[in-house]
């Protein structure tokens, strides 16, 4: 989820608590300040009434309110004496003329209490209220409106204003994204006057500069190892077979150095092998062209059927899709030499071979142990399944390797007697 949507989602829901709460107080100060309104309505009413009370005894004989908003009635001495002012809400049943029966009418009525001409009376005021249920509903609609125009607003400020505010990052974020170390020279740079994005820059710049000395140094550290490593090393296997080649050695000095050129032949594959490991890891491949997988596999199958008919064992080749990727020549050529020559190296006499193209992926299948292998290790560095000489177990790690840097994946599984490795591009 973008940032810009993850503020509207919180801003969102703190809003809508906001407003919850923000209606809830409103609402009581509301129904306070119309009772405190009613109250003083019906204070005003109470002196008009007594004073007409007074001055028209008439008034006394109102005892209900279906003759006015009013009822008086006598009562004791001793009751008046006792009794003080009381404001209360409640219900009155008024005969509608359009409707037979009495519809109930919420109302806000003050009781009190007066003399006249030595008597003393109870007196009952009522003043028509605004109902609860009426205003929740109203006040609720109301806040629904203004919650809806809230987010709405939230949504076209994140979009324009706060979105053109956020420019920058974006384009850094781009620019970071499509830098490649040792291929691009110009570092991603933006301009801006927002200092948190200057900070950003800065250790953008900072993070960058250090991880191109890590690359410069990778980089010579593994030029210089291949140069000053497989020199000596292919020097020394030459002047062994030189002093081969001059016979005068018994059969068991022969045997001695010719099981030390395996050794230091085996050694050279080994270096080269983790150079080329190293090199990957480093992205020192910059050279990105598309490659035709289907005709990289035919031709290495071209190559391979003499070791394959020598082994006796058969290639049966599917081809049900074309794929085009994007890649170094030279890995995409390792890539599928490995993939081939692991699984013809590790088949059995007289195996089989299942090679099938489809959709973007490629799917290996051969013969060999019926023990399943480790799919946790197969891919690491120097896991073997057998002790065969000559296997440096680094093959299937380079292809892993290569995989994760153009965003392949491999998988393996064992259905017997079939190893089988996939790899989707």
């Amino acid at each position: 989820m973008k940032l810009l949507n993850q503020s509207i989602k919180h801003l969102s829901i703190f809003i809508l608590i906001i407003i919850g709460i923000w209606g809830m107080a409103f609402f009581f100060n509301m129904v306070d300040e119309i009772k405190e309104n009613t109250d003083d309505g019906l204070e005003n009413f109470k002196r008009q009434i007594i004073y007409r009370a007074h001055r028209d005894t008439s008034v006394l004989t109102h005892v209900d309110f279906e003759e006015a908003f009013y009822a008086i009635r006598e009562i004791r001495p001793a009751t008046a004496f006792s009794f003080q002012d009381q404001y209360t809400d409640t219900v009155i049943y008024i005969q509608d003329s359009n409707d037979p029966a009495p519809r109930p009418d919420h109302v806000r009525m003050l009781t009190t209490t007066f003399e006249d001409g030595g008597k003393y009376y109870e007196l009952k005021i009522i003043n028509p209220m605004v109902e609860k249920d009426d205003l929740i509903r109203r006040l609720l609609w109301n806040m629904i409106w203004l919650y809806v125009i809230l987010i709405i607003t939230i949504i076209l400020v994140n979009n324009i204003v706060l979105k053109k505010m956020w420019k920058p990052f974006y384009r850094l974020l781009h620019k970071i994204q499509n830098y490649e170390l040792g291929r691009d020279a110009r570092r991603p740079v933006i301009r801006t006057e927002t200092k948190e994005f200057k900070d950003l820059q800065k250790a953008v710049d900072d993070l960058l500069n250090q991880n191109i000395r890590v690359y410069e140094q990778q980089k010579q550290f593994t030029g210089n190892a291949s140069h000053e490593l497989q020199t000596p090393l292919a020097i020394a296997i030459n002047k062994l077979e030189l002093l081969i080649e001059k016979g005068n050695l018994n059969k068991e000095q022969t045997s001695s150095i010719a099981e030390t050129m395996q050794i230091l032949e085996r050694l050279s594959r080994l270096n080269k092998s983790l150079l080329l490991l190293s090199k990957i890891e480093t992205r020192q491949f910059p050279d990105h062209r598309p490659v035709s997988i289907n005709d990289l596999i035919k031709e290495k199958m071209t190559d391979l059927k003499e070791i394959a008919a020598h082994r006796q064992v058969s290639i049966d080749f599917e081809e049900d899709g074309e794929i085009i990727k994007s890649m170094d020549p030279a890995l995409a050529d390792i890539l599928i030499s490995n993939l081939l020559r692991n699984a013809l190296y590790h088949n059995i006499s007289g195996g089989q071979i299942r090679l099938r193209i489809g959709e973007n992926q490629i799917s290996i299948e051969n013969t060999g142990s019926p023990v399943p292998l480790d799919p946790d290790r197969i891919f690491k560095r120097f896991y073997k399944s057998s002790p065969k000489k000559g296997s440096s177990g680094l093959g299937l790690a380079i292809v892993k390797a290569i995989g994760d840097l153009y965003d392949m994946t491999i998988t393996y599984d064992h259905h017997s007697p079939f190893h089988r490795i996939r790899l989707n591009f």
